[in-house]
């Protein structure tokens, strides 16, 4: 049977939301997702390998995919690749239609009722597919220092989601950091320059003789960030951050 629209778009969300190194027929998440969509898992993980041969990010990295695919993951990709907020929702309601489910229902969160009850459920499932997304593409992994502990993970934006709207879901607009340092990032007292460095904010200067604040923040200073596998950060984004919201 060949691939429809609605199959290929999950895939494509599949495909932001597992390290393109780890996806496999045996991986946990391609077996979840091939079962909602019929598919085997063996022809899902061929599917994200086709999406592969299209990243440029990962023909950079010299990864080229797989050879041969359809003008239908093509034309997926064009419609979707840069368009993250879209993509975002509307694979989800498309999983949840594989599911006889509506969004709502799987997220199986307490919304409020009321006018702005689609708002809410929006941003919710977008904010869940920007978390997905950054994780994977950090392999689960702070980009400072390193921690893979899930629970203590943050998918944080570089551009506030408050400044910038149009970007709340763009990967290219996010970071993997572990709490502490997200919080820091939040107020301004690191950044990552646009050459993927943490830098440090003179804030630091009062608590130099803290052994603490030497474990978690200076030994960090001017050390360049793990890089995620997928989705580099925006210098445009790390500019404004520094230009911005970094204390200097």
């Amino acid at each position: 049977m060949n691939w429809t629209r609605e199959e290929t778009v999950i895939a494509f969300n599949i495909y932001c939301k597992i390290p393109f190194k780890s996806s496999s027929k045996t991986h946990p998440i391609i077996i979840k997702y091939a079962n909602i969509i019929g598919r085997t898992p063996s022809a899902l993980n061929m599917k994200i390998g086709n999406f592969g041969r299209l990243d440029p990010e990962l023909r950079k990295q010299g990864i080229v995919g797989l050879i041969n695919g359809s003008k239908l993951e093509e034309d997926v990709w064009n419609e979707f690749y840069g368009n993250w907020e879209s993509l975002a929702y509307e694979s989800e309601e498309l999983i949840a239609k594989f599911q006889n489910k509506t969004v709502e229902q799987v997220d199986s969160k307490n919304y409020p009722e009321g006018k702005d009850k689609k708002t809410v459920i929006k941003a919710r499932v977008n904010q869940n597919f920007f978390r997905s997304t950054i994780l994977s593409s950090y392999d689960s992994k702070c980009c400072i220092t390193g921690l893979s502990i899930p629970d203590f993970l943050v998918a944080s934006h570089i551009k506030p989601w408050s400044i910038d709207k149009s970007n709340r879901t763009n990967p290219h607009n996010g970071l993997c950091l572990n709490s502490i340092h997200d919080r820091a990032f939040d107020r301004g007292f690191i950044t990552i320059t646009p050459d993927f460095k943490v830098k440090l904010s003179k804030y630091f200067n009062d608590f130099l003789d803290d052994s603490s604040i030497i474990d978690f923040f200076l030994k960090y200073d001017n050390r360049e960030i793990f890089k995620p596998n997928r989705f580099l950060p925006s210098h445009e984004f790390l500019d404004f951050h520094e230009r911005n919201i970094f204390i200097k």
